[in-house]
């Protein structure tokens, strides 16, 4: 099938799923003001809180590990200080040294292994100012749901170049170790023309308790546990704030 000619399907999907979520940036946008320096934003994205955040006058360095949404933030950022580079968050070197490094939308749950996420903890307290601070979301209390709830989800939609791309949520399954994501892709060409697909995320589950006690072994002290409020359509999460020890 045609796909719309001048947009990257990855920057589609990443707008159309991730692009309308704002319950969490008042929250990024109070860290940044408190932090008084440089902001390290991880899987950044197409920028959907970095541009945010340099909207408000903050500098932000975003990382991201998919080629395609870091040509998009840079492209988008325009003037603003905001960059992106390419990246994998559990293996990194930037030249910056940062106030906040920020990981949003449940990114260290991306990461099957414990292994992972002390490699991206060490990196993170590696790239801190003293005192730096770190602010890492997680969905600590997902219940299964979605599509046997009861409730009429309604799908995330975008219109690009006449052509209209559409993500249904179908379900949010707890299995063993991981919260497995569903969603319906489906994408409508100019003469009518549709197809669908499936789309599984996978998050491991983890804890506070855990991030903390892992974030110790690289040098991050627990500093407090915040919280973003769930919406009608989005999970609510826990923010694990630690610290680098001076």
């Amino acid at each position: 099938m045609k796909r719309g000619p001048q947009t990257n399907t990855a920057v589609i999907w990443h707008d159309v799923e991730c692009g309308g979520y704002d319950a969490d940036l008042p929250l990024w946008a109070e860290l940044a003001e408190a932090a008084g320096g440089p902001i390290l934003d991880l899987g950044c994205g197409t920028g959907r809180v970095a541009l945010h955040l340099a909207q408000l006058g903050f500098d932000v360095k975003g990382l991201d590990r998919d080629p395609a949404l870091v040509a998009a933030l840079n492209e988008r950022a325009g003037s603003l200080p905001a960059s992106a580079e390419v990246g994998d968050a559990r293996d990194f070197e930037i030249e910056n040294e940062f106030a906040i490094a920020l990981a949003p939308m449940q990114l260290l749950q991306l990461f099957g292994e414990r292994a992972e996420r002390v490699a991206c903890l060490s990196c993170i307290a590696a790239h801190l100012r003293p005192s730096g601070r770190a602010a890492l979301s997680i969905a600590e209390q997902v219940l299964p749901g979605v599509n046997g709830g009861g409730v009429e989800m309604i799908p995330d939609t975008r219109e690009i170049d006449d052509w209209v791309y559409s993500s249904l949520p179908l379900e949010i399954a707890v299995e063993a170790e991981w919260i497995v994501v569903r969603r319906l892709r489906q994408t409508v060409s100019p003469d009518g023309d549709l197809s669908d697909e499936t789309n599984e995320v996978r998050l491991r589950v983890c804890s506070a308790d855990l991030l903390e006690r892992e974030a110790k072994e690289v040098g991050l002290r627990p500093a407090s546990r915040l919280r973003v409020p769930a919406t009608e359509d989005h999970v609510g999460s826990t923010v694990v704030m630690l610290e680098r020890e001076a």
